[in-house]
């Protein structure tokens, strides 16, 4: 009983007559924690590796149990009908990508988490659409509507490598918005100020919706994030919008996901878990559904008829500093825990 207490840091049996004569040796000399662990071994001479071979043995007949009353097949199934991710290490990579930020995002946005996740379907029926969609909700509940992190996917061909995460003055920040021209980030706050004033007042009401709604996350900043390719562009101004650049379509079959945050890493890494739960979600329906659009002959000739459960690969990115010390790599041994009892990661 006492061997089963995690707490308890020191126990004295000095002087108890012990018929265990190594445990009798091992009181007067030894330390309460290896004296605990021979107890919880079971005593006896019982060691640490007999203990081992028991918790296997013990594991063998329960799962022998299971299978006997049908329980290990109901487990077998679940098993098989979770999603599957397969993680590409950097060491693995002969192209890792990576993220370097500058020194100024650490008062403006300091946190940021990127991945690249290939073999994605977008081209059957409104696949495409509910992956905008789904988007659209995470922005609204796990994000809290971009105030704790803001969410932006590209077409990962279109990204121009190496990336920096930076800040630009409003003024300077040059963006193609998605579905806009480009313009300074100053003139299409602007903009958009006086869109929601119209909407406003056509709608007659104080609620207004779509980007307009975030305009108010950047008030009071001399400087905004933005992320730039290797060409100078910048392909994201969160919290407001991706650019038309690296924008995602329905041909679109490896994705850059990029999640940002004022508040914390961790914040960034729970976003970018759900978010890959969800597109493995929505693949894994794209897949079985075809969306009623009939045989889609690559991805048939990729998955072989009825294969619906091929594992997306998910490669780690690299986030350093300028130095190029390392700030953040995901997804990482800890990573994706919180999405575990529904999808598979292969490391």
């Amino acid at each position: 009983a006492l061997a089963d207490c995690p707490r308890l840091k020191e126990a004295n049996f000095r002087g108890n007559q012990l018929k265990d004569k190594r445990l009798e040796k091992m009181v007067n000399g030894c330390q309460t924690k290896a004296i605990l662990e021979y107890l919880r071994a079971g005593g006896r001479g019982k060691g640490k590796v007999e203990s081992a071979r028991e918790d296997v043995r013990k594991k063998k007949r329960e799962k022998q149990q299971k299978k006997d009353s049908g329980d290990g097949e109901q487990d077998e199934v679940e098993e098989a009908s979770k999603l599957l991710v397969k993680v590409l290490h950097v060491s693995e990579n002969p192209a890792p990508l990576v993220v370097k930020v500058s020194p100024g995002v650490k008062d403006v946005r300091a946190f940021i988490v990127c991945c690249v996740l290939k073999g994605v379907n977008l081209k059957p029926g409104n696949a495409l659409k509910r992956f905008l969609t789904m988007q659209t909700k995470l922005h609204e509940d796990i994000c809290e509507k971009r105030t704790v992190a803001t969410i932006a996917t590209h077409d990962l061909q279109l990204v121009k490598a190496p990336l920096t995460y930076d800040v630009q003055p409003p003024d300077e920040l040059k963006i193609m918005p998605l579905g806009r021209k480009e313009i300074k980030a100053k003139d299409l706050l602007r903009q958009l100020q006086l869109e929601a004033e119209e909407q406003r007042k056509q709608k007659k009401r104080q609620n207004v919706s779509g980007l307009h709604r975030y305009l108010q996350l950047l008030d009071g900043k001399d400087n905004y994030p933005c992320l730039v390719d290797a060409e100078g562009a910048v392909i994201s101004f969160p919290p407001i919008t991706n650019s038309e650049k690296t924008k995602i379509r329905k041909e679109t079959r490896d994705l850059f996901l990029e999640v940002t945050s004022d508040t914390s890493l961790q914040i960034c890494k729970d976003v970018m878990d759900t978010l890959i739960l969800k597109i493995a979600e929505l693949n894994r329906s794209a897949l079985e559904n075809r969306e009623g659009s009939g045989s889609d002959t690559e991805l048939d000739a990729h998955c072989g008829p009825g294969n619906t459960n091929l594992p997306l690969v998910l490669e780690q990115v690299r986030v350093v500093d300028t130095d190029g010390n390392l700030k953040v790599l995901y997804p990482s041994k800890t990573d994706l825990a919180t999405v575990s009892s529904l999808l598979t990661v292969i490391r």
